[in-house]
């Protein structure tokens, strides 16, 4: 978010009824500026490019280009390092949503997400936290349950210090700084720090990332492999 004005938001969707949508719920925002709007994914790059967004909301299905490959584009671009994407979807959890994680994508959204929660994601991920809607977080955590940890896909296991590991651990249970910090008696500032610290060796463009990293990797197992499916909190 921009330390000197609102929150600025671009809104990619090919549906023209999903655009005007959000744009109408994002205007009433006194602290939030939409400042601009495209209908497929190439031009949503080119949006983004020349407007350097806080936030991106992005369709997962587009035409000319793909969701998933507007996101890779974007956070492979160092000049929008800034910009957080979030993969707008009406289908839930899919193939797609692990690509899209693994390409940058701060979070995923259901369309039909309440405006109050749509709002508050927003400013979730422009502040860097991981975003995912409950629905597809229940899903993205079975998945992980029905297939073996793949440590060859999140190298770097062995750079982090005990602290870190048990940092990505919590954070992967969906925990904020916060939380951690209560869990593991330290301020919130430090327990900021070895997130941070954690996303950096790991080279964790958010705590999206992160999260896929440590389930991946088999520093955590997920939960539901005992309660029946259901992901943490949920």
């Amino acid at each position: 978010m921009s330390a000197h004005g609102p929150l600025r938001v671009a809104i990619i969707d090919d549906q023209a009824l999903m655009r005007a949508g959000f744009r109408a719920l994002l205007d009433a925002e006194e602290n939030i500026e939409v400042v601009g709007e495209a209908a497929d994914g190439r031009a949503g790059l080119d949006l983004v490019r020349e407007q350097t967004p806080d936030v991106a909301l992005l369709d997962i299905t587009m035409p000319v280009m793909t969701g998933i490959e507007a996101t890779r584009a974007i956070t492979a671009d160092p000049l929008l390092a800034s910009v957080r994407v979030v993969i707008l979807t009406n289908y839930g959890l899919d193939a797609y949503v692990f690509e899209a994680l693994r390409a940058g994508a701060a979070g995923f959204l259901l369309k039909d997400t309440e405006p109050a929660e749509l709002l508050r994601a927003i400013r979730v991920a422009a502040e860097g936290d991981a975003l995912l809607s409950p629905a597809i977080t229940r899903r993205l955590i079975g998945e992980f349950v029905a297939r073996p940890p793949d440590r060859s896909t999140a190298p770097g296991l062995e750079s982090l210090t005990r602290r870190e590991r048990e940092v990505t651990a919590l954070a992967a249970r969906g925990l904020s700084n916060d939380e951690i910090a209560v869990h593991m008696v330290v301020s919130p500032f430090t327990a900021k720090t070895h997130v941070s610290r954690a996303m950096i060796k790991l080279g964790a463009r958010d705590r999206a990332q992160l999260v896929v990293f440590a389930y991946e990797s088999g520093l955590v197992e997920p939960r539901s492999r005992t309660d029946g499916g259901r992901a943490p909190g949920q």
